[in-house]
């Protein structure tokens, strides 16, 4: 099993932000010294290149992000400051599932970038820490390069993944499903192809059933060759921006279901991490490594 990451592609953040980028260097050092994963399992990716960016963003979007001409309102929207490090991991990020999608169909089974999920990112602009919107760009790559016709992106991250579902409407080869909580960001949803809305405080029971429905509704109208699957931990009882209540085991029930129906299927899967923001990061960094090591048990 392939793992991309993008940790060492330096983002400077001011002092006190919110977002905890040290979670990905976390993760892959959790996975290399769990005794699972050799050296040789994690790679650099390539940083995406414009072509490939522009099949899901607006080429001067793309421009000023890649020139520091984003105005201040749109920096803010981001909640990252400008900076050629922003720039680059950006792109690395969205390289790294594009990697990841082009590991899983080569070999018929799953790969992973250890960041990304980056689904806040619209066509013109980023929001929600999102730049470049990784699963948009790298389903939009996969058909380019006729390595996938149809693609499922099984989004379930708490947050609504609103700028894939804007980048992808209308396109009936790019399925989006995604299920997340229904009070929490972002307030003015888009319409995915099919969105599961979930209220405060949602536990592992009830959420595994609509799970469940979900997927096979999504299987059974996508049809795909390929699925995306953003596996967020912040749907996780004790995280700082979620607002649903699953345990550990519940999350990892969510990432056997969902992993096991696509080996059911027969579809090879590419993940990525999404969001994660509990109060203790070492929570946020073993449910993500859960993630990792079932999906290499199930499909790897």
């Amino acid at each position: 099993m392939q793992l991309f990451y993008t940790d060492v592609f330096v983002l400077p953040l001011p002092a006190g932000h919110r977002f905890p980028m040290e979670k990905y260097s976390r993760l892959r050092e959790a996975l290399l010294s769990s005794g699972d994963f050799a050296a040789g399992d994690f790679h650099l990716p390539h940083a995406a290149s414009d072509e490939e960016l522009a099949r899901a963003h607006d080429p001067e979007y793309i421009h000023q992000v890649s020139c520091g001409r984003l105005s201040e309102k749109a920096q803010k929207a981001i909640g990252f400051p400008w900076s050629a490090g922003m720039v680059e991991r950006s792109r690395r990020s969205a390289g790294a599932t594009i990697c990841a999608c082009r590991s899983a169909l080569s070999n018929g089974g799953v790969a992973a970038n250890l960041a990304g999920g980056t689904h806040h990112a619209f066509r013109d602009r980023g929001e929600g820490f999102c730049v470049f919107n990784d699963a948009a760009v790298a389903a939009r790559a996969m058909q380019a390069e006729g390595r996938a016709r149809r693609i499922l992106v099984v989004d379930c991250d708490v947050h609504q993944g609103n700028g894939t579902a804007s980048i992808l409407a209308g396109d009936d080869s790019v399925f989006t499903f995604s299920i997340h909580g229904a009070r929490n960001f972002p307030f003015a949803k888009e319409q995915s192809d099919l969105d599961i809305e979930l209220p405060d405080g949602c536990g592992d029971d009830a959420y595994l059933a609509r799970l469940d429905d979900g997927l096979a509704t999504a299987f059974d109208l996508a049809r795909p060759d390929l699925v995306i699957y953003l596996a967020g931990a912040d749907p996780y009882h004790d995280d700082r921006l979620g607002r649903l209540a699953l345990s550990f085991a519940g999350l990892a029930e969510r990432d056997r279901r969902v992993l096991a129906r696509c080996r059911t299927h027969g579809i090879p899967v590419a993940i990525a991490m999404a969001g994660g923001y509990a109060r203790q990061i070492d929570d946020t960094v073993a449910i993500h490594a859960t993630t990792i090591r079932l999906a290499r048990q199930i499909l790897g």
